[in-house]
């Protein structure tokens, strides 16, 4: 087994992508697919018999029986270091809040180039979270819709925003995080160190009462405290 590449745990229905996306991934030195599942309950299958736990899943959302949201619950409630990234497509948005509440790591189209696949990998494996661009701004305007529906109803969209006090720098440094920027490219693009970033996003966690990245871009737009 070749410690140095990172294993990857392939779970959907369809045989056809799973073999296509794993000959993509095998091809690349630093991925290898070290198994895969057609079901929520094969891949929990799966993790319970492995001698280790894959590096990242890649679990798709649509599945007959236990789906990707069950099967992401379970497997998280089970092992909370586990970094799952999900494969969904166009219309699938109202499962999000719910699977980044789990701790889901990464959200990807099923019809993304292999290019974003990997940058997705490289992000959820060095400690971030992934939002695909397609996904995010659709999940943007899905908000906003419902954001004109409360401010007719009379609702107040100004009070996370509020209660958040976030200073004008860790606004900043928020609309980057939620545009997909690392800390460290944070770091270049604001012309302060990574430390100074980490620190940054760590109050910002704390403030809005976010456990993880994904959380935060989720409640960050559904709160009105960026504009993508």
């Amino acid at each position: 087994m070749d410690k140095k590449r990172h294993s990857i745990l392939l779970v959907d229905d369809h045989a056809l992508f799973r073999n296509g996306l794993k000959l993509l991934l095998d091809s690349n030195p630093l991925y290898r697919v070290a198994g895969e599942a057609a079901s929520g309950e094969e891949m929990l299958a799966r993790l319970a018999e492995a001698e280790e736990l894959p590096d990242v899943v890649l679990l798709d959302i649509s599945m007959p029986g236990m789906n990707g949201i069950e099967a992401a619950g379970v497997a998280l409630g089970r092992y909370p270091e586990l970094r799952i990234i999900t494969l969904s497509m166009y219309g699938e948005e109202d499962y999000y809040f719910q699977m980044v509440s789990q701790g889901v790591k990464g959200f990807l189209l099923k019809n993304s180039d292999i290019a974003e696949v990997y940058t997705a990998l490289e992000t959820v494996l060095d400690g971030g979270s992934y939002f695909s661009q397609e996904l995010l701004f659709n999940l943007v305007s899905n908000l906003r819709s419902s954001s004109v529906g409360e401010t007719e109803s009379g609702a107040d969209t100004d009070t996370a925003a509020d209660e958040a006090s976030l200073s004008e720098r860790e606004r900043e440094i928020l609309l980057l995080i939620c545009k997909g920027l690392t800390n460290y490219e944070i770091a270049d693009r604001l012309f302060i160190s990574k430390r100074t970033v980490d620190k940054h996003r760590a109050n910002i966690l704390e403030k809005t009462n976010c456990k993880n990245t994904a959380n935060l871009v989720v409640y960050a737009i559904k709160n009105g405290l960026v504009e993508i």
